[in-house]
């Protein structure tokens, strides 16, 4: 980070320019996980505008510049929230009243790995929408962000202990949720129904 970075504010447009640039990639691949391709550019767009809007309020003080702008990124992602909630619920609802979807056969090639994935997302989704508003955004930010606990805190706001605790509860809840699934074979594992 730079001298003028370091103390602060990003005044200048040309060190606005350089944190884009810096920047600008790993926030929309989280963003595009989160939202999907189509609607990540936009998002990102919209996470850059604001931080450049709000550049004068950036405190290195208070997290990196890579925390500050996930922060920011959370927050336009969770504008989006009521619409991504109601996507998930549908994608359960369909997995719920698909029954055949549930089994998903073992296929080496990557037309049937595709439809494998197809068969999955609903179920996954479901366990997602399951979690706590809360978990999700850490569990996401953590597994699509490639965030630490420590950044992951400093994105939200929230003390470092809380980000260990919620995303430890979210991997448990997931593990609950989705206990026959195999996360190495990208399955679920048969039911012994002896």
């Amino acid at each position: 980070m730079d001298v003028k970075r370091a103390h602060g504010a990003i005044a200048a447009a040309e060190d606005f320019e350089a944190v884009f640039r810096e920047h600008f990639a790993p926030v929309y691949g989280f963003i595009a996980g989160r939202v999907g391709k189509a609607l990540a550019e936009d998002l990102a767009a919209e996470v850059f505008a604001t931080a450049y809007r709000r550049r004068a309020t950036y405190r290195p003080d208070r997290g990196s510049l890579r925390s500050w702008l996930y922060g920011i990124a959370a927050n336009v992602v969770r504008g989006h929230w009521r619409d991504e909630q109601q996507l998930l619920e549908l994608d359960a609802r369909i997995a719920r009243d698909s029954p055949g979807l549930a089994q998903a056969p073992q296929f080496a090639d990557a037309a049937d790995e595709r439809v494998i994935a197809a068969t999955l997302a609903p179920r996954i989704a479901g366990a997602l929408a399951a979690l706590s508003r809360d978990q999700r955004e850490v569990l996401l930010l953590h597994a699509w962000g490639d965030l630490s606990h420590e950044e992951i805190a400093a994105a939200l706001g929230i003390a470092q202990g809380t980000a260990r605790s919620r995303l430890s509860r979210a991997r448990a809840a997931l593990r609950a949720l989705l206990g026959d699934f195999d996360f190495d074979q990208w399955t679920f594992r048969e039911q012994d129904h002896a």
